[in-house]
């Protein structure tokens, strides 16, 4: 009865010991954009898509900083979702019609002048 009590103690113990792998995987890159309504549009829309927990775009740096669950959602689809929105991501290009349906001010191309 001894050992099987050290036994228990001992299973306990190793499964408790072991670590859990985390399903949230952390990411920041780049989404062209220039406004708060930019921030709202890119912030609302990504954190709509399921299994994206936290979402925040920095309007200075241009980068987004997003928590999600790798089982539900791939970093790609998180990319083209945005892209989606009409804003531009390291990864995604955004759609000429897509961007040019953005309000003025959310117009973050800049032609230059040769």
């Amino acid at each position: 009865m001894k050992y099987i009590i050290i036994l228990f103690f001992l299973v306990a113990n190793y499964s408790f010991g072991q670590e859990i792998t985390s399903k949230s995987a952390k990411t920041s890159f780049s989404v062209s954009g220039v406004c708060e309504m930019c921030k709202d549009r890119i912030e609302k829309g990504a954190l709509k898509l399921k299994g994206v927990k936290y979402v925040n775009w920095n309007i200075i740096s241009n980068k987004v900083s997003i928590i999600y669950n790798s089982k539900k959602i791939k970093l790609d689809n998180i990319h083209k979702e945005i892209a989606l929105l009409g804003h531009s991501t390291d990864l995604q290009k955004a759609t000429e019609d897509t961007y040019n349906n953005l309000p003025d001010c959310c117009q973050y191309k800049t032609e230059s002048i040769h």
